[in-house]
Parts: structure tokens; sequence; C-alpha cells
């Protein structure tokens, strides 16, 4: 009999908590938000209650709405090193733009992490879709949509090649023969493409994992297309369970296009969830975090998301639907979808929709009780509508610690969650092969 399914779930961390306003709250560490000990523990934490992942996300340009938010950035790589150093089992993901990296520098620094970490790293890709970050990188202009996931193709084909380039037994390391390495088993790229001309080989062996497991979260077309072709994992953001349930199915449809089970990709919506004894209780939590909200910040917010400038308006009006152009979704069509949705089936006034989105940036925000939120997990997990959960608190580290100890049980009684770790890297925590390289004789033979 082959195992039940069970869940996947990440901690997904954001300095002070995912509510905007989260740094503002009474039981925040707001001070300690530079202190690297501070994110350690919360790994820690995250380890000791058997979580597969923590995730860190990042973007390559300051947002322009600092003045109200913690909206700085960790190098993530360098944050999830340290976070290594200080555990075991738990899979450390981090975001990397495809856009603003070269494939061979960030070929090296995620095989870094995996051997430093013995094979827990995984790979958020990433086009950006902040438009800032090009003058960073010397660029007069965002590229298009189309060309970043033009480019992020020919990316990832050319990361996958430097990552195989070293066959797994290239490196010999005997002293006694005095041979350190089998050069007929490592490999020159030597691409030449539209975007990148890359020699190779990697100057590093074969990682554990055989590469890093490719995390992806665009849900525009271009976004779905290039997850069902490459994604293990998708992060993913949802409001109801027919909207989930609709995109699980259509990616998994459309990873048969490239003859890819449906159990090579895990999905997982993000959650916030506001956690008390009683519903009343945790409808109250989630008021106070409310009321902390900064208008001029969640203005900003939402201009970014519908391309429409709000400020002005009266906070306890309708939302002025004429205003919103599809044409102004740009490089997140899907976050703009998502807010619209909201708007045509809510009707809410401005002040309504700001609080709405203010408790994840359009991820599925639940208050209740600890039964209702693990009914709530149970019920997408089941229903077809995930593989899993990325886990987003709305303040840290409470917000964390009361899921773990109040929702994780409830699932491990339900034959939902797993009681301890089986493997040690994160693809035996996702359930997912250790593909071969492109030069083994495993790939020669079938090809």
């Amino acid at each position: 009999m082959s195992n039940p399914r069970q869940l996947v779930l990440n901690l997904f961390i954001y300095p002070g908590g995912h509510h905007e306003a989260a740094w503002r709250y009474k039981g925040s560490s707001a001070e300690r938000i530079l202190d690297i000990t501070y994110y350690q523990e919360l790994a820690q934490r995250a380890e000791a209650s058997k979580f597969d992942a923590i995730f860190f996300a990042d973007g390559p340009a300051l947002a322009d709405n600092v003045r109200y938010a913690q909206r700085f950035r960790f190098e993530p790589i360098t944050w999830l090193a340290a976070i290594a150093a200080v555990t075991s089992r738990i899979g450390l993901i981090a975001t990397a733009s495809t856009t603003y990296t070269e494939p061979y520098n960030l070929a090296r620094l995620f095989a870094s992490l995996d051997h430093l970490s013995r094979g827990r790293a995984g790979w958020n890709i990433v086009t950006t879709s902040v438009p800032q970050a090009a003058q960073n990188f010397g660029l007069p202009e965002h590229p298009p949509h189309h060309e970043r996931y033009e480019r992020a193709r020919e990316y990832l084909d050319v990361i996958s090649r430097l990552w195989d380039s070293w066959e797994d037994d290239a490196l010999v390391n005997d002293p006694a023969s005095g041979i350190f390495a089998d050069t007929s088993k490592i490999h020159t790229l030597d691409h030449v493409g539209k975007h990148f001309r890359v020699r190779g080989p990697l100057n590093i062996s074969r990682v554990p994992q055989g590469r890093p497991v490719y995390v992806q979260a665009g849900a525009s077309d271009d976004g779905r297309a290039f997850a069902a072709r490459y994604a293990e994992a998708i992060f993913t953001a949802h409001q109801t369970l027919d909207s989930a349930k609709t995109f699980y199915t259509d990616i998994k449809r459309q990873a048969r296009a490239f003859d890819r089970g449906p159990d090579e990709i895990k999905i997982l919506p993000g959650i916030s969830p506001f956690i008390g004894s009683t519903q009343v209780e945790a409808d109250r939590l989630q008021d106070e975090f409310n009321e902390l909200i900064q208008p001029e910040y969640s203005l900003t917010q939402l201009r970014q998301m519908i391309g429409v400038d709000l400020t002005g308006y009266d906070l306890d009006g309708p939302v002025p639907h004429h205003l919103i152009d599809t044409a102004s979704a740009g490089g997140v069509a899907s976050r703009f979808k998502l807010v619209v949705d909201i708007v045509d089936r809510e009707k809410p006034t401005i002040r309504q929709l700001v609080q709405r989105l203010a408790g994840a940036r359009g991820h599925w925000v639940i208050a209740g009780t600890p039964e209702k939120v693990a009914d709530n997990i149970q019920a997408w997990f089941e229903g077809g509508a995930a593989d899993g959960f990325n886990v987003m608190p709305p303040w840290l580290p409470g917000g964390f610690d009361v899921f773990a100890e109040q929702v994780v049980p409830i699932l491990r009684k339900r034959g939902l969650f797993r009681e301890d770790y089986t493997g040690t890297t994160l693809r035996e925590h996702y359930g997912l092969a250790r593909p071969a390289s492109i030069y083994s004789n495993e790939v020669k033979a079938i090809a």
C-alpha cells in the first residue's frame, strides 16, 4: 500500500510578518529585523515542527513605500547560508531573478548552498515585476513581460546544464592515486543563444539534490506555461476555493503536455491565519492589525496592483471600477486579476479593499479558531486545490508559534502532516525524484 498523501508546509518568512502593519504590532520583533539570530530562531522553530522548508522572498530594488513599512531585503543566499549553519533538515528556498542575474553566477551560489546544507536548497524563479529594478542594472527600462519569460526559458536551459556539467561520479578525490577529478566526466556547454553565451563547466561538483528544487510563483498565462514546464513547486495566491481549484487543475493539465505527472509539481497557495480561541477573539485580533494600517502605504500597494492611484478618494466610498484598465496590469497580471475579482465579487469600499489586501498582499487571509483553520486547510488539500501551503503568519514570531502549537497538532491527528522527517533533502520532503544528469548513462540510454 502506498503512503497516504500528506501536506507540504513551508514557513514564508517576511521580516516582521505578513500583515503590512505587523512591524507596528505590540507583539512583533521589529527591533530584531537586522539580527540574524532572529531568523535562525524562526527557522529552528519551523524545523522543530517538521516543516518542509522556509522561504525568503527577494527583489532587486528598494520598494517606493519604505517610509511606512519594513520593505528592505537581505540578500537571500547569504541569509540562507547562515540559516543552514544552525539547522539540519528544513529546506531553504530563496528568490532570484532570471532578468537581473547571470546564470553562471547564480548556478555557483545555489550549488554552494546545496552543498553546504547537504541538499536542502530551492530556487524561487522570478522574472521580476518591479520596473524600477532596471536602472539598478544599467538598463534604460524594464524588459516587456514576454521578453522576460523568453529570457527565463533560455536561462533555465543554461543553468540546468551547468548544474549537470559535472557527472555524479566526476569528483574522485583520491589522494592515493593522485586523481582529484575525472575530467572525462566534466562537460563544457559552449552555449550561444539570444541572451547568453556560456562556455562552462561549473567550477564545483554536482550537488546533493542533482539541482536545487525549482519553485515558481507566476500565475499569468506566460507564468503558468513556464511553471508547467519547469516548476517542481508553485507558490500561488487565491482568495477562494474555486479559484484555487481552477488554477490547480489547469497547471496539472498543462504539465501533462511535457510528460510530467501530477505529483511532480506541488501547488502551494499562501495562507495567513489570525488564530483565536474563539471566532470573536480571532476577528478582534485581525481588527487590531487593521487599525494600525497607514493609508499612504496601503494606497501605494493598491496602485502597484491595479495601476490606479486612489489617493484623495473617500476611503469609505466605493472602488471606482471605471478607472481600472486591464492594460495597466503590466507584469503583475495575476495579482491585478485577483484584486479586480474581489472588487467585482464583494463590491468593497476602498477601505475594505485595502484592509483585505493588507493581510498578505492578496494571499488568503483567514480568521478563526485552530479547528476552523485546520478544517479549511483540509478542505483545500482534499478538494483538489492545494498540495500544501506557504504559511504566512500575520506577525512574527508569535503568529507562527500559535499556528505550530495549535493548528499543526490537529493536522497531525487527522493524518495530514508528518510526525517526523523521513528524508534529509528538500526533494525528499516534497516527494520529488532526484533528476539524472543529462550526461548520465541512464539519460543517454533513454535518448
